[in-house]
């Protein structure tokens, strides 16, 4: 993406008063940020219905232009990268909403374009009902479904939750933030967010020096629901933050999946209601969800891992390669450390046979010493 460009649709996201559907309405209509800045004196001609008032809104870039430089002099220093709409890395799934940011601040090493995206949301007040749940779910998933990015708010409850049992298990997992990367909220969340960064990532629309307001809350939903293939909704009250998102998913044409809870369970109403009215799929487990979203195709692959069927697409390897082969089709993706624990190779033998399984084309690595059992 050209830097200019990402430069001037930073700044138009300043301009009018941070009033980002009128950013988002400007930015589709001309198609570039910088094209807006380059006729500022003569938007007329080119927005033919421009308000007066957007007009004189547009004259004068010189504040937002300062406040980008200055946002991007942090991003430089911490690791920050600006994605505009029409990046390449922008969330495809995202992209096609109608009131999608024009540009999301990202720090982390994740794809946000993975083939399967989940968003788990719920309560703040989240129950050991609700834990358990999304235990039993990542931790299934993870057999079903071994390449899945989840998605949810890094907020108390079910978002946290989700976040450390997907680290916990070996997934990756995107944070979105209702304020900039200058910060995190809630404070306690740091240290995972942190490992968030390493293995996922924290993305936002705020630029730093926003705080966590309220109405960011809201506008942060609308990301957690479009970026993702679908919404799994853990616990909710009968009126929640987990219900609005699960609202928009469903407004953006997402799948929405609930967990049914005791009729007289307080955090279980708004799941009882959404499925009453047909605004959610029920799902007791991961493969209820499996099945729903039709990937049988992972389930079933996974499955034959299990039984050791896949085997056979690697019959020249050596016992000692084999057993590397074993425990990444057990779990996929694992740092060179972990692999040498479990395996009981030393570091510099398991060096030498991952290299041997890269040349014949059975693992590859990733960043952060990651090692990828290619099926």
């Amino acid at each position: 993406m050209n830097t200019e460009e990402i430069f001037y649709t930073m700044a138009l996201t300043r301009i009018s008063n941070f009033n980002f559907a009128q950013a988002l309405e400007l930015y589709k209509a001309v198609g570039s940020a910088q094209l807006l800045f380059e006729h500022r004196n003569d938007i007329g001609d080119i927005l033919k219905e421009c308000s007066p008032r957007l007009r004189d809104a547009l004259q004068d870039w010189s504040e937002p232009m300062k406040r980008t430089e200055a946002e991007l002099a942090y991003m430089q220093e911490h690791g920050i990268r600006a994605i505009t709409l029409n990046d390449d890395d922008y969330p495809q799934r995202l992209r096609e909403c109608p009131d999608a940011p024009i540009v999301l601040y990202y720090k982390g090493n994740s794809d946000l374009n993975q083939a399967k995206v989940i968003s788990i949301v719920g309560t703040r007040r989240v129950t050991q009902y609700g834990q358990d749940l999304i235990r039993r779910l990542i931790g299934d998933l993870r057999t079903y479904c071994p390449r899945l990015l989840i998605v949810s708010g890094l907020a108390y409850g079910v978002d946290i939750n989700a976040h450390r049992e997907a680290l916990a298990k070996g997934y990756e997992t995107v944070g979105v933030l209702a304020h900039g990367l200058d910060q995190i909220y809630p404070y306690r969340h740091r240290d995972t967010a942190a490992e968030m960064v390493n293995h996922g990532g924290l993305l936002t629309e705020f630029m730093t020096l926003t705080n966590a307001d309220k109405p960011n809350f809201v506008r942060r939903n609308r990301i957690v629901a479009g970026m993702a293939d679908s919404v799994i909704l853990v616990e909710s009250a009968a009126k929640g933050g987990g219900l609005i998102t699960a609202e928009i998913a469903q407004s953006y044409g997402r799948n929405v999946f609930a967990f049914p809870g005791r009729v007289d369970a307080e955090y279980s109403q708004g799941c009882n209601n959404l499925i009453r009215d047909n605004g959610a799929g029920l799902i007791s487990n991961a493969a209820d969800f499996v099945r729903a979203m039709n990937w049988q195709d992972d389930m079933h692959r996974q499955q034959a891992l299990s039984d050791g069927i896949e085997r056979n697409l690697f019959p020249d390897l050596s016992p000692e390669e084999q057993t590397v082969v074993c425990l990444l089709q057990q779990t996929n993706d694992l740092q060179l450390n972990i692999l040498s624990v479990r395996t009981g190779f030393p570091i510099g033998k398991l060096t030498s046979l991952l290299f041997q399984l890269e040349m014949k084309g059975v693992v590859k690595p990733l960043a952060g010493g990651m090692y990828h059992l290619l099926s």
